[in-house]
């Protein structure tokens, strides 16, 4: 090699170099960013048991939505590059948005169970998920009201207005009232007109 091309060479490496630093610090940086915002809430309000912060949507968190899909996966960060850590196999389940980063949602289902989905498999629809035991369905939010139907623990079904201590629901074709501890999908002040 002739004296001259060896400073181009050197120039070369030593701008490769500088440039390669700043990308793996951004690198690095974008992974602690992205877990700095990617932290559950953790300020409550007392009146009704849940944050009032906006996510990234402008949306309070956390807040009910519902499964979009018959098989949902949920992984262990916000991206397809985390590992699927469980998979959901039951449409309509209601979850609770704990967090949004970019187009991934942190959600949390009746058990505690806490991991990110895309947001395309969540609808706003708001469901219910009776807990416990078998539910008597009633006609009307008292409790002598009479019985609508029978529904077995593990169903799914809508939900629809809420009063101080009741709830309408509708599951499997019938519709009536539970209380608010008989099932899942509902925060303890929340009431719907």
């Amino acid at each position: 090699m002739t004296p001259r091309l060896r400073p181009t060479i050197c120039l070369l490496v030593l701008a490769s170099f500088v440039l390669a630093v700043p990308s793996a610090s951004l690198a690095k940086n974008s992974d602690s960013e992205i877990e700095a915002q990617t932290q559950s809430p953790k300020a409550s309000s007392p009146a009704n048991g849940r944050s009032e912060r906006p996510g990234e949507t402008g949306r309070p968190l956390p807040r009910f939505a519902s499964l979009r899909a018959n098989e949902v996966n949920l992984r262990t960060g916000p991206g397809a590059r985390y590992p699927i850590d469980w998979v959901f196999k039951r449409r309509g389940l209601p979850v609770e948005i704990i967090d949004e980063f970019d187009t991934w949602r942190r959600i949390r289902d009746w058990q505690g169970t806490v991991g990110w989905v895309h947001q395309s498999m969540l609808q706003s629809q708001r469901t219910v998920l009776v807990t416990g035991k078998r539910r008597l369905l009633r006609r009307g939010p008292e409790e002598g009201t009479a019985g609508a139907a029978l529904v077995e623990v593990g169903v799914v079904g809508k939900l629809g207005s809420c009063l101080p201590e009741w709830c309408e629901i509708i599951a499997k074709g019938f519709k009536g009232w539970l209380r608010r501890d008989e099932f899942y999908g509902i925060y303890p002040s929340e009431v719907r007109p």
